[in-house]
């Protein structure tokens, strides 16, 4: 059996976590099985193991996926001639946000509260993603409020902390306006 590439192996991971991002958004979390992300995938169970340990391993992948895509923006934002003041840069990030990542996000929240693992993979994402929130208000301070930079990195602490907080309001309040029937398309 030939070997698959390593751009191979990135589009059958991609296929894999698209698949379980469908199954977590339409049954949850927990009513999730590897035997559901193989049926919707279409892939073997021994294909989906090649990739993944476990369902945490995979959720795991989710999340860091969605926060890649998250730092890709951000970035973008912080490294522009102005980047965003913090109201304009809540209202991007909560005008991208996909109902289906958020239901999966909040109940990933949820399953936190009692599986360490996940509870460490929230907490790992939850910092990261207001890390880079912190350093695109930073450079909105530095470069158009004209903040020294050291200055500008103290005072963006709770400015990203709150924008932060309301981000996670409106996964939230997204998640629970979007009924599962609506994520099984």
């Amino acid at each position: 059996m030939p070997r698959l590439t390593d751009a191979r192996k990135e589009l059958r991971r991609a296929q894999i976590t698209e698949a379980a991002l469908r199954c977590f958004g339409r049954n949850g979390l927990e009513r999730t099985s590897i035997a559901d992300i193989t049926a919707e995938s279409g892939l073997s169970a021994g294909s989906i193991y090649a990739h993944y340990r476990d369902k945490a391993d995979l959720v795991q992948s989710s999340a860091r996926e969605v926060l890649a895509e998250r730092a890709k923006v951000l970035s973008e934002y912080a490294a522009s001639d102005t980047p965003p003041d913090p109201d304009d840069l809540l209202g991007r990030l909560t005008a991208a946000i996909d109902p289906v990542a958020a239901r999966v996000g909040v109940q990933t929240w949820g399953e936190a509260t009692t599986n360490p693992a996940i509870r460490g993979i929230v907490v790992d994402m939850t910092d990261r993603m207001r890390a880079m929130l912190h350093d695109c208000v930073t450079a909105w301070l530095v470069k158009v409020e004209h903040h020294e930079p050291d200055r500008a990195r103290e005072s963006a602490a709770p400015i990203a902390h709150r924008v932060m907080a309301l981000y996670q309001a409106q996964l939230l309040y997204t998640a629970l306006q979007s009924p599962p029937e609506e994520t099984a398309s």
